[in-house]
């Protein structure tokens, strides 16, 4: 089915089941522990052994020898795998690490060997006599020093642009009777997902079958192939459920590979997950960003100039952080300029991280505009009003397929109770509490992929669903069940929902907020050619067909859904594929986010008290799972402020807060209440499901808020995350 025109009425309008705020159907397994993740897979595999990655312990340079003496006739050792053994690896066609190192090193913890025995502890025990020697070579772990001679990104295929040019940013900057121009930075950031990396892989003869957490099967199965030089036909990838993943398990990465030679040399199926500190040096993380804006305004708040420069680092040949993509939609102004630069570093390589690019931006972005708020002496919110646009900015003429920015910081604004908010920073406090309110907006793409189901009907009228389609923690499971249920008119007991194997249609993933719009739109193509093949079967006119409580209506005739399968399993397969319409229409989802914070005037420490998000999203699919992704995102978006930063050392070239001892995150605790408000639409030009992706959204803007609510408690900015008290408590000791 190919979607051209915006979708009119459909059997998804009933809104019968899509739309309500339904349980997870996968609640239960997971609240009992009987959920199979990638390391639980035990009935499936006989005997299998063990692997234990070992990472290089420099940052660059290159192996000399290893010497696997001691570790070959340890006890319970079967194999020992390295880049000398298996011969040169290929690259994958998404990541630019090579996932066996040797005899080159290209950072820190990236993986030299695989040892595999009889238990776990067999295998890291022998892993520790490897005796590994190096000759390092000088690397580059500094992004502030690496910054000035970072060269403009290279646009890759379906990469960000490296830089976009609209009127004449220079002069209306320079005249501008109001300019703002600030530097901001973003550390490194760590997904930090509770499941590990982690793959049991299988050989039947040549054939390869691994129980993984890969978010992106379809790309998952390609770059095992290209990485293993073995056709993708050989490879079934399965991944049930996966424990988190946030962009951090999007394809091919050490863990499947390792699993997979592992299981070759020792010619027995092979378990392996990654310890935390090997997650954090050896897979991918969300880069540092350095960021400079400029924007110049009237004195009326009107922004007649805006730019926006990022820097970032990453691996040779590896993509940049794009941090300027929402400030090319999110405001009007006539004067246009943003940039993108890439140094080259010696770190773990730089990927997606949930909302990679307008993430980070936004943490930067949004400070920006409560600074020229301030200048101007404009409420924050009225200045991001009157900034609002129908139109992509860029791309006049282009309107938003919807866009109800204003409404979200209005309902927000009310909601949060603003207008009790003190302009003059500082001037609220309980106690040894200063207490500050923060705003910001959010923007995130809403894209949308082609994707693909099989639905299947019995004499019974059970509907099944297969699509490779995963969930990572999102709600998969559920909003495909509601879909089938809505356009086969039977209660959501009467379906079956398998996912998560490469061997079903393949669905574009779990992945840049697109999940959940593409996968239900998949699933609607595939329903449409089974409500067809029922009608047909039950000899009624498949336009008068209607499909209601179990029952085929038609013709003044109604029948069981499952008679039509009587004779034999009723099977349709189809893909949703898009013509044009998104490049017709800017398709963003848009939000606000209010922030309450205290800080301690004595120690500096901040306390989160409220937050709210109001998010627009087109039809949200099932509200319970909507708001539970917004809050979790929000959640994230307050570690990112306060907390998260992975530490380099930028002598040895490493991060040092490697595990989650060190590397902090908020729990429960750290927020105690937050609000969700979802602003119900439709958007005709996305889908048949009239709906955009949320799961991003959440966090986009959230670390700006904070922030803006820590400058309105203290008076005290900072442009540096995260906002930790030692950056505040020199300064609040004047006042305390």
């Amino acid at each position: 089915m190919k979607f051209e025109t915006p979708a009119g009425i459909n059997p998804i309008d009933q809104l019968r089941v899509i739309g309500k705020p339904t349980d997870r159907i996968e609640g239960p397994l997971k609240t009992t522990g009987t959920a199979k993740y990638a390391y639980e897979h035990n009935d499936e595999v006989s005997n299998p052994a063990y692997g234990y990655v070992v990472g290089a312990a420099i940052a660059k340079g290159r192996i000399k020898t290893i010497d696997q003496t001691k570790a070959k006739v340890a006890p319970g050792v079967l194999a020992i795998v390295t880049a000398a053994s298996v011969g040169a690896l290929q690259q994958g066609k998404f990541y630019v690490d090579r996932l066996l190192a040797g005899p080159e090193i290209d950072h820190y913890h990236q993986a030299v060997a695989v040892v595999v025995a009889e238990t776990f502890e067999q295998a890291r025990a022998a892993a520790s006599l490897l005796k590994i020697s190096y000759t390092k070579t000088k690397g580059v772990y500094d992004l502030a020093a690496a910054k000035d001679s970072a060269p403009i990104s290279r646009q890759g295929q379906s990469g960000p642009l490296r830089q976009t040019n609209v009127g004449d940013f220079d002069g209306a900057f320079a005249s501008a009777p109001v300019k703002l121009d600030e530097t901001y930075t973003t550390p490194d950031q760590t997904h930090a997902m509770m499941e590990p990396h982690a793959t049991i892989a299988h050989w039947d003869g040549d054939m390869l079958t691994c129980w993984c957490c890969i978010q992106q099967l379809n790309w998952g199965a390609r770059d095992v192939a290209t990485i293993l030089g073995i056709p993708q036909e050989n490879i079934r990838l399965i991944a049930t459920f996966i424990g988190g993943g946030f962009g951090g398990k999007g394809t091919a990465l050490s863990d499947i590979i390792a699993a997979s030679l592992a299981a070759q040399a020792a010619g027995r199926p092979v378990k392996l997950a990654l310890p935390r500190p090997l997650m954090m040096n050896n897979t991918i993380h969300r880069p540092a960003t350095i960021q400079r804006i400029r924007i110049g305004a009237t004195p009326d708040g009107t922004i007649t100039a805006i730019g926006h420069e990022s820097w970032s680092g990453n691996l040779p040949g590896g993509g940049v952080e794009s941090a300027t993509a929402s400030t090319r939609l999110l405001y009007a102004g006539a004067n246009r300029f943003t940039q993108l630069r890439l140094a080259v570093l010696d770190l773990a390589e730089g990927s997606a991280m949930r909302a990679p690019g307008e993430a980070t931006g936004m943490m930067a972005l949004e400070i920006a505009m409560d600074e020229l708020a301030e200048k101007l002496n404009i409420d924050p919110v009225a200045l991001r009003i009157k900034n609002d646009t129908q139109e992509d900015p860029e791309k006049p003429g282009r309107k938003f397929s919807s866009r109800k920015l204003v409404e979200c910081l209005q309902t927000g604004a009310g909601q949060f109770g603003w207008n009790k908010r003190q302009a003059k920073p500082g001037t609220v406090r309980e106690g040894q509490w200063l207490i500050g309110m923060g705003v910001a907006s959010a923007i995130r793409g809403a894209p949308i992929m082609k994707s693909a189901a099989r639905v299947r009907l019995n004499r019974e009228g059970i509907v099944t669903v297969e699509t490779d389609m995963t969930d990572i923690g999102t709600g998969s499971y559920t909003i495909i069940e509601q879909t089938a249920a809505e356009m086969m008119g039977v209660t959501m007991d009467k379906v079956v929902v398998k996912l998560g194997d490469s061997s079903f249609p393949t669905s574009p993933g779990s992945a840049g907020q697109w999940g959940a719009a593409s996968a239900t739109s998949g699933v609607y193509a595939a329903c449409v050619k089974l409500r067809d093949a029922v009608a047909n079967s039950l000899g009624v006119r498949v336009e008068e067909a209607e499909f209601v409580g179990g029952q085929v209506r038609g013709g003044n005739r109604s029948y069981p859904l499952g008679d039509a399968a009587k004779a034999t399993e009723l099977v349709a397969q189809d893909e949703m594929t898009y013509g044009t319409l998104s490049r017709e229409y800017a398709q963003d989802a848009f939000g606000a986010h209010f922030v309450e914070v205290g800080v301690n005037s004595y120690t500096g420490e901040i306390r989160v008290r409220r937050m709210l998000a109001v998010c627009h999203a087109g039809r949200i699919l099932n509200p319970k799972a909507a708001r539970s992704q917004i809050i979790g995102a929000m959640t994230m978006g307050v570690g990112a402020a306060l907390m998260e930063e992975l530490v380099v050392d930028k002598q040895v070239g490493f991060f040092v807060n490697h595990d989650l001892a060190g590397y902090e995150v908020p729990v429960h605790a750290d927020i105690p209440h937050q609000e969700v408000v979802l602003l119900e639409d439709l958007d005709p030009t996305m889908s048949p499901m009239k709906a955009k992706g949320i799961g991003e959204l959440g966090i986009v803007g959230v670390a700006a808020a904070v922030a803006n609510a820590v400058y309105n408690a203290t008076g005290i900015r900072v442009r540096e995350y995260p906002i930790t008290l030692d950056k505040l408590i020199d300064k609040l000791s004047i006042n305390a």
